[in-house]
């Protein structure tokens, strides 16, 4: 199985009956805390936004130096104010990501709303399966339950936890809870023809600003960054023709949210593909400098140097 084939390429997917034992008392807290109702969850996430802005100062480096270099036009004090605003809601959006595991359907279609699932069902009634470009600003985690207003069968491509089963099956139980399949990065392409072959419509949803390798020969500026990005999306649309949308969850309040789908291009292959990621990437770059506290800024985006001889692509 996958979990095996990763275990034999990698030595840091095992975990000895020690760790595996923490592991699952770990999970078996965050299972236990997701019954507890919103309102304690949120007492909690302003405790935890104490600790972790105060006392461990979580990720600060990264997290300051990120801001500085993304927004170097704006001064220290407002600096400061994203990065406060940021760690309050990490904070909301670790205990929204636990509650999904017990959390009804009824409560969670209360706090969140989809736009757009009709164009893109559209796409399903022609016979055609689609991809949708999201990005990890606001609540990325509950865009799972997009799957019970789409026709299509969402595929969501993720990187397997390391070292953690309890912690892989905690994840995936989340994430697949409204009907899609998570499936491991290294077997997107395997498993895209398996759904071909079965002629079945999907629905390939990326998030599309992840950190590639550094050897990635797609470089451009984003954020005022030289930024790499994973052509995969790119090639996959063009190959296969299929609609790109773009995800983005807008956040309406505290635990409520809107599910956005945006139809970027119908047909791809009419486009050079450099276009593609290049929309995206303005696109995803708007909406971070229009609400920059809820994007993923602990995340250490921009580790890599361009390689000699890969241009930046405009």
């Amino acid at each position: 199985m996958a979990r095996k084939e990763l275990e034999e390429k990698d030595s840091r997917f095992r975990e000895n009956i020690f760790q595996r034992t923490l592991n699952r008392m770990l999970v078996g807290m965050l299972i236990a805390i997701s019954y507890l109702p919103f309102w304690i969850l949120y007492r909690l996430s302003d405790v935890m936004y104490l600790f972790i802005r105060f006392i461990f100062r979580y990720r600060w480096k990264v997290i300051t130096t990120n801001l500085r270099n993304a927004f170097s036009e704006k001064p220290e004090s407002e600096i400061k104010q994203i990065r406060n605003r940021f760690y309050r809601h990490f904070c909301d959006v670790f205990f929204e990501s636990i509650k999904i595991y017990s959390i009804s359907d009824n409560a969670i279609g209360k706090r969140l709303l989809v736009k757009g699932a009709d164009v893109a069902n559209d796409f399903f009634d022609k016979g055609r399966s689609v991809v949708a470009l999201a990005m990890h600003h606001n609540n990325w985690e509950w865009t799972g339950f997009a799957q019970s207003k789409l026709k299509h069968h969402i595929l969501n491509i993720y990187n397997p936890v390391r070292g953690n089963q309890a912690m892989e099956d905690f994840l995936l139980h989340n994430r697949q809870k409204w009907g899609s399949t998570s499936i491991p990065v290294h077997k997107t392409a395997r498993a895209l023809v398996e759904y071909q072959a079965k002629g079945e419509l999907t629905g390939l949803w990326l998030a599309a600003d992840q950190t590639p390798p550094a050897r990635s020969k797609f470089w451009t500026i984003f954020l005022n960054q030289e930024t790499p990005f994973f052509q995969g999306p790119e090639k996959i649309a063009t190959s296969t023709n299929q609609p790109v949308f773009f995800q983005h969850t807008k956040k309406t309040g505290r635990g409520r949210y809107v599910i956005e789908f945006t139809l970027l291009f119908e047909n791809p292959k009419e486009v050079e593909q450099k276009e593609i990621l290049l929309v995206y990437v303005r696109k995803a770059e708007e909406i971070i400098r229009a609400e920059p506290e809820y994007y993923l800024w602990s995340h250490r985006r921009w580790k890599h140097k361009r390689p000699e001889g890969v241009e930046l692509t405009v």
